[in-house]
């Protein structure tokens, strides 16, 4: 058990609404942290204001030009009447070789868009980096691996795990935010860039049917197109075996850029493939998924983790109870400790209202600004223990890492769910073999 195997006992402190991310040490993982997140809040704030001051100015100078599109229509609406009228002879001259060209090279449209760049690079060393966004898309994938939740689903802005025929809704936001046609490229991208064709095709499957529902749309915010979505996931199913559906996916690619000479010779290439192996046409590789790091529990750990937080009810085990401890301490005797008994073999106890709403606020201000509780996900798993618990606010979680002879006890292996929605935040209290002799003596039982 490694150093903590001499210590005795670990009291969980589930203070936010339960165990939290660490501060992230590199760049990749700064923004799959919400805490993190939140902080990205304030440059966007700054850049709004910046995008609606060149608002203004383009609405100001688009009026401009809008008086002076009327007005020169109006002069044209007898188009067959000859110019007969000195005034309009000479006004007309004036346009053609001034007034035209001052509003093509106007200097307001180059003003308006400078000060929006302006605004931009003050804010840029303040924003997220590539490498930020590869973390968060990678954030996304585990919690799709870990929840089974669908990516349809996902896109759609709902938290389903579907098995089967079998949908199961996980989480309901109170307001739906779905993904965008770019969004989902990107995540699937980010798969594809490290050969995860795993993670990679069902997100650049849902990026090409969004974007063909909207082509032809233009969006000034995407990066990507559909001939990029086609482009990606055509050679992620070459990748995975599915050499027909690559071919169809190119030559899909081939109706909207005829002149791309590389996708022509992808298209001569899989027609190759699938004449000399026919089989191909309707055969397809599965491909694993990858596991890393390598977790021969990655299985067991996942199940725990999808229900949630689940233990028996008391009613189903009777020697599972709660009840009120005061320990003979005075101090107990107004306001006892409500102590809820988990599990037995490893013996896991949680411990309500630990800590107040004020001790919980300070322990927030200390390390981070006021963050919200755990909405959904986040448990602690038992592995060995075949067993989780859900996040509770402001709440303690007990148990004894160590048998009474000060072997380790492999059952309390743990590891925390990760979070599907809100933040969550630990503070860990060892508490140390040495001096605790009298409190918790040896047993002649090994197991105990």
């Amino acid at each position: 058990m490694g150093p903590g195997a001499r210590l005795a006992a670990l009291l969980a402190l589930l203070a936010l609404g339960a165990g939290g991310p660490a501060a992230a040490a590199e760049r990749g993982d700064t923004f799959s942290a919400l805490t993190s997140v939140a902080r990205a809040l304030a440059p966007e704030r700054r850049l709004l204001a910046t995008l609606r001051r060149y608002l203004r100015g383009e609405e100001a100078r688009l009026r401009d030009l809008t008086r002076f599109y009327d007005k020169v229509l109006s002069l044209h609406k007898d188009v067959k009447s000859p110019v007969v009228n000195p005034l309009l002879a000479f006004t007309l001259i004036k346009r053609l070789q001034s007034d035209w060209r001052n509003v093509v090279h106007s200097l307001e449209a180059t003003e308006n868009i400078r000060a929006l760049k302006d605004g931009y690079e003050k804010v840029e060393q303040d924003l997220p980096v590539f490498e930020d966004l590869e973390g968060a898309a990678r954030a996304l994938m585990r919690l799709q691996d870990v929840y089974m939740l669908n990516v349809k689903g996902l896109a759609q802005g709902v938290f389903q795990r579907v098995t089967g025929s079998s949908t199961t809704d996980l989480y309901s936001p109170r307001q739906l935010f779905s993904l965008t046609a770019d969004d989902c490229f990107q995540v699937g991208k980010v798969a594809y860039d490290m050969g995860d064709y795993y993670h990679a095709i069902p997100w650049l499957e849902e990026a090409v049917s969004l974007f063909r529902r909207s082509y032809g749309e233009w969006k000034t915010e995407d990066e990507a197109s559909l001939e990029d979505a086609l482009d990606h996931l055509a050679f992620a199913c070459f990748q995975a075996g599915n050499v027909s559906r690559a071919l169809n996916l190119s030559r899909e690619f081939l109706l909207y850029s005829p002149d791309n000479k590389r996708m022509a010779r992808n298209v001569l290439k899989y027609e190759r493939l699938l004449a000399v192996n026919a089989h191909q046409a309707v055969a397809e590789t599965v491909i694993q998924r990858p596991n890393v790091p390598h977790l021969q529990t990655r299985d067991t750990y996942e199940g725990l983790c999808q229900t949630l937080g689940s233990q028996p009810t008391h009613y189903q085990v009777p020697s599972l109870y709660c009840s009120y401890e005061t320990n003979s301490s005075p101090y107990l005797l107004l306001q006892p400790v409500r102590k809820e008994v988990i599990h037995l073999r490893p013996f896991v106890a949680l411990y309500h209202d630990f800590v107040s709403d004020a001790e919980a606020r300070k322990i927030r201000e200390l390390a981070e600004p006021w963050l919200s509780s755990v909405e959904a996900g986040g448990a602690t798993a038992f592995i060995y223990g075949n067993f989780s618990v859900p996040v509770v606010k402001n709440a303690a979680l007990f148990w004894w890492n160590l048998h009474r002879s000060g072997e380790g006890d492999s059952d309390t292996l743990h590891a925390g769910c990760p979070v599907l929605v809100g933040d969550k935040w630990v503070a860990n209290k060892w508490i140390h073999e040495y001096g605790q002799e009298f409190r918790r003596p040896c047993s002649t039982n090994p197991e105990e």
